[in-house]
Order: structure tokens, then C-alpha cells, then sequence
């Protein structure tokens, strides 16, 4: 696990945050300086493609079974050495869990 926030080792250089004025989980990729397996997944687009596939699986499912306190703590942490690279809509259980519907 990432020593900050709780993503799996599956999810690797990719971690996350949830944008609370527009529902969405936002991804984000570490830099490499800070993570030297960011740095060569991003220079090569079939493998990040493939990587980035499982760790939003991965993320998502640990979103969808950590309770709302748990997660609200989670996202108070910063983690200024990345760069957003998508972000998706909610699972429907999440953002009832987290009071958006």
C-alpha cells in the first residue's frame, strides 16, 4: 500500500481524489520523481493504458467498501506531486454514501 493513501500495490503510480462539486473521481498520476514506475508506464501508452484499466477497477472498488468518514479522511490528504490524467462519474452507492443523492 501507498504510505498516504490506502490503494492497492495493483494500483501502483495512479491514486486519487473525488471532485465534491462535480460527483466525480479524479485520477491522478504520481510524478517521477517520486516514483520512477509512473515515469516509464507514461512513456509508453499501450502499458499505461492497460495499467490505468486496473487500478481505477482497483481504486473504485476500495471507494465503493471504505465507509464515508473513512474516505472523507482519505481525500484530506494532499498529494501535490501528481498530474490529473481523467476522471469518471461515481458509482451511485458512493455518492449516496457520501450525501450527493
Amino acid at each position: 500500500m501507498h504510505p498516504v493513501k490506502p490503494e492497492t500495490c495493483r494500483a501502483g503510480p495512479v491514486t486519487f481524489d473525488i471532485n465534491f462539486q462535480t460527483g466525480k473521481v479524479e485520477w491522478y498520476l504520481k510524478k517521477s520523481e517520486i516514483c520512477a514506475l509512473a515515469g516509464t508506464l507514461y512513456g509508453n501508452a499501450a502499458s499505461f493504458k492497460e495499467h490505468f484499466k486496473i487500478a481505477r477497477e482497483e481504486i473504485i472498488r476500495l471507494i465503493c467498501e471504505l465507509d464515508s468518514e473513512a474516505l472523507r479522511t482519505i481525500l484530506k490528504i494532499e498529494e501535490p506531486k501528481t498530474f490529473k490524467i481523467g476522471e469518471d462519474d461515481l458509482p451511485k452507492a458512493v455518492t449516496k454514501k457520501l450525501g450527493f443523492a
